[in-house]
């Protein structure tokens, strides 16, 4: 059962507009082998857009796709940096902007698969940068701590009630950041923030999610973790905390779990159990933010669907 938009949706993009695929979803819903599927009949290239896919040596953690599908179709932005480096959405957005003008340069469809959906959005839409102004900061956090943040809240209704709609009272960091791009720009971030440029505004860009029953992309979440052991995650993990890890890259979901472990602070089956747990929650806050997408054509896999037959169609529905 799949609910899509008329065919008829995008007839009003010109022509000579490159498309741009994005296949996203929850974790463990099985993204990467439908990709190289598609990918192939696509004639295109696949970029990772998953914030931990791009360590070296989380091979096993991260789920990457294995040999055998990396030497299928080329693949971007998977391990690319150690794990002892920071890595942002902002340097993310730079770098995936790259491949995909290089990509367009050799007739090749750019195919973003992952579940990072700020990264989703901020490759689509764009991102808000206007640099920090440490010295109008600094004097407005004298001001929050004299007069409270309602002050600061009222003053920002007068001049940006749009912003100040958007934001608590109480959230001084946000309405300090607001009041200090007004300041400095002299617009207020409410324009600024629709100002953005992402790939929307250049290419065709449609964006697909996979969905399956709740319950059973548990019982996949449940089945992938279990493999994850079999296939030697501890071994992998003992080599990543030998190491110093950045802190984004320390977020990866098992790193915390297994360190537990270690320390001998419970059995090697309760690290297991907080894995699967941590990763189900994961999985319901990427539904939750991909279902805020109104441009999202969602395609609801049967159970016991092959890669192949998910691929399939996503065919129908890109072509």
């Amino acid at each position: 059962m799949v609910h899509l938009k008329s065919p008829h949706h995008h007839a009003t993009t010109s022509p000579e507009k490159s498309k741009i695929i994005f296949l996203v979803g929850p974790t463990a819903i099985g993204k990467t082998e439908a990709a190289v599927y598609v990918a192939k009949k696509l004639k295109a290239e696949i970029i990772s857009c998953d914030s931990m896919q791009i360590y070296k040596g989380m091979d096993i953690l991260t789920s990457k796709p294995n040999g055998s599908l990396l030497k299928k179709v080329s693949h971007h932005l998977i391990s690319v940096i150690p794990a002892s480096q920071e890595y942002n959405v902002s340097r993310y957005r730079k770098e995936a902007g790259k491949e995909v003008k290089l990509l367009i340069k050799h007739g090749k469809v750019p195919l973003f698969v992952g579940g990072t959906g700020l990264y989703v959005s901020i490759l689509v839409d764009g991102i808000f940068e206007q640099k920090p102004n440490e010295k109008i900061r600094h004097k407005l956090y004298k001001i929050a701590k004299k007069k409270g943040s309602a002050y600061l809240y009222r003053k920002l209704a007068k001049i940006d009630p749009e912003a100040a709609a958007k934001i608590h009272q109480n959230d001084t960091k946000r309405l300090i950041r607001a009041l200090e791009v007004y300041e400095s720009t002299g617009k207020p971030i409410s324009v600024l923030q629709k100002q953005r440029h992402g790939l929307k505004d250049k290419y065709e860009v449609k964006i697909f999610c996979l969905d399956i029953k709740r319950d059973k992309l548990y019982k996949r979440i449940d089945e992938r973790i279990d493999k994850m052991f079999e296939q030697g995650l501890i071994r992998e993990v003992k080599k990543l905390l030998g190491k110093r890890l950045s802190r984004t890259a320390a977020c990866a979901i098992g790193i915390k779990e297994l360190k537990g472990y270690f320390d001998n602070r419970y059995d090697l089956d309760e690290a297991k159990r907080l894995m699967k747990r941590n990763t189900r929650h994961y999985a319901k806050r990427q539904l939750t933010w991909f279902r805020k997408d109104k441009r999202i054509q969602w395609i609801n896999i049967d159970e016991g669907a092959k890669p192949k037959e998910t691929a399939e169609r996503l065919w129908k529905e890109i072509k």
